[in-house]
């Protein structure tokens, strides 16, 4: 499986910014602060997977800032030789995942990009909760959401994810 140094040296190598970096950094350490809160709940959490998979979740924007950089970080992931669990990762992290539905009218690869695994579900969830290199509480996040006039059902997807991983 890929290292954390590994994940770092593939996002410098495919062109990620500093800011970028430093911002799948803060990611990759709520997931693992989450991932050890659900360990001692008694939760079973592959940490290797949910910390590598919170290094890479922005592979993509190497190339692109858009809605389509999961699909791009998909793409230079397996071009690497990524796991396929991490790629997964990578591909539904975007809010609380994407439908497949909502995939056709944002013009993405006719899928489905919602979060299935537990780890899926605390990367995503951790980059809610990370702007910038700032953790932010969930309450700044559905804000930010409805000032960008966000449909109401991926506010409510943020919100039954968080519910749904019970911590921060």
């Amino acid at each position: 499986m890929f290292s954390s140094e590994d994940a770092l040296d593939l996002l410098r190598s495919s062109g990620c910014s500093e800011k970028v970096i430093a911002h799948c950094v803060a990611v990759a350490d709520l997931a693992l602060d989450i991932s050890r809160k659900l360990i001692d709940n008694g939760r079973d959490v592959n940490i290797g997977l949910v910390e590598v998979g919170g290094l890479l979740h922005d592979l993509g924007r190497a190339k692109s800032h858009g809605i389509d950089h999961a699909v791009v970080g998909v793409s230079i992931a397996r071009e690497n030789n990524v796991d396929p669990e991490i790629i997964e990762i990578i591909k539904r992290h975007i809010g609380a995942g994407i439908t497949k539905d909502d995939a056709r009218v944002l013009g993405l690869p006719d899928d489905d990009y919602m979060p299935i695994t537990l780890e899926q579900k605390i990367v995503a969830h951790a980059d809610n909760l990370v702007m910038g290199t700032e953790r932010i509480s969930l309450d700044r996040r559905i804000m930010k959401m409805q000032k960008k006039d966000l449909d109401l059902a991926s506010i409510e997807r943020v919100k039954a994810l968080a519910e749904e991983i019970g911590i921060y």
